[in-house]
C-alpha cells in the first residue's frame, strides 16, 4: 500500500517498535480499544489477538477496503470518516461506556486533534499515541520549558509522559523527523471549568511568548476583563502569584496557575 502525502500517512513497519507500543497499551481482554488511523494494521493485528473486538477510524477509503477484506466487520468496526468528526462519547456509549484511545496519529492534524479529544475525556480510560517527537517534547514541557499552549490545554485534562522514542527507519516512507510514544491518562477533573477562557489567555500571552506577562496579558485582562483585580487575587490565591511578578513570561508559569486564572477570569466575568 502507497502511503497518501495529502493524509499525512507513514505506516509502521518495525516490529521491535510495535510490540513496544502494544506492551505498553497492555490490552486486557476485556478493553475496548478505538485506534486512529489503522493504517495497514501494523499495530491494529496483535491488538486484535488480545481483545474481542475493536473500533478503527481511517479516511482512505483504501485502506478501509483491506482492512474489511482481512477482518469483515464483526471484530473490526471500521469508521470511514474523518477523525477531527468523530464522536467519541457516542462509540463510547455503544461500547458500554469506556473506551481506550490508540494511535500512530497523522502529523498533519495531530494538534487539532489532540484539542478534540479533550471533548471526551469522561469516557475515555488512557490514550497510547505515536506522535513527532517535538510535539510530545511540547506536550510533556514543565515550566521554564518549552512549553505552549498545547502543553496547558492538554495538561489541564491529562497527565502526560512520555514512553519511549521511535526513529524514522521504524516507518514507510520514514518521516524526516522522530517519534516518540506518550501515554495520557485523564484527570478525575480536568483543572478547569473555563474551557473556552484558558483558550483565550493562552492566545493572548503565548503569541508573544518573550515578552514578559504584564505587557501582553496584564493589558489584555485590564481591557478586557477590568472586574478582575489580578494583584488582589494572587494575594489570597497562591496558584495566581506568578501572574503578579512582573518579569514572568508565559512558558514559566505552572499549567495550575493557567487553569487559576481562567476560573478567576470566568468568576469575574459579568
Amino acid at each position: 500500500m502507497v502511503a497518501r502525502k495529502r493524509f499525512g500517512q507513514h505506516f509502521l513497519v518495525d516490529r521491535a517498535a510495535v510490540e513496544a507500543i502494544v506492551a505498553a497499551i497492555d490490552p486486557r481482554p476485556t478493553d475496548h480499544l478505538v485506534e486512529i488511523g489503522p493504517g495497514t494494521a501494523a499495530l491494529t493485528a496483535p491488538l486484535l489477538s488480545r481483545v474481542a473486538g475493536l473500533d478503527a477510524i481511517e479516511i482512505d477509503r483504501d485502506l478501509v477496503a483491506a482492512l474489511r477484506q482481512r477482518w469483515g466487520d464483526e471484530r473490526l468496526r471500521l469508521h470511514q470518516q474523518d477523525v477531527l468528526e468523530v464522536d467519541f462519547g457516542l462509540i463510547a456509549a455503544m461500547a458500554g461506556g469506556r473506551i481506550r484511545v490508540v494511535g500512530n496519529l497523522p502529523y498533519n492534524i495531530s494538534s487539532p486533534l489532540l484539542l478534540h479529544l479533550t471533548r471526551f475525556t469522561g469516557c475515555i480510560d488512557d490514550h497510547h499515541f505515536m506522535l513527532q517527537k517535538e510535539v510530545v517534547d511540547r506536550i510533556v514541557a514543565e515550566p521554564g520549558g518549552d512549553m505552549g499552549r498545547l502543553t496547558v490545554m492538554l495538561q489541564a485534562f491529562y497527565r502526560v509522559q512520555t514512553l519511549f522514542d521511535v526513529p524514522p527507519e521504524a516507518f514507510d516512507p520514514p518521516p524526516k523527523v522522530e517519534s516518540s510514544v506518550i501515554r495520557m491518562t485523564p484527570r478525575p477533573q480536568p483543572l478547569t471549568g473555563e474551557t473556552s477562557r484558558l483558550q483565550a489567555l493562552l492566545a493572548v500571552a503565548f503569541t508573544q511568548r518573550r515578552k514578559m506577562i504584564r505587557n501582553t496579558l496584564g493589558k489584555w485582562l485590564l481591557q478586557h476583563h477590568p472586574g478582575l483585580d489580578l494583584e488582589a487575587a494572587a494575594a489570597t490565591e497562591p496558584l495566581l502569584q506568578p501572574f503578579a511578578e512582573s518579569t514572568r513570561r508565559a512558558e514559566e508559569i505552572p499549567v495550575a496557575s493557567w487553569c487559576a486564572l481562567a476560573d478567576a477570569v470566568g468568576g469575574s466575568a459579568g
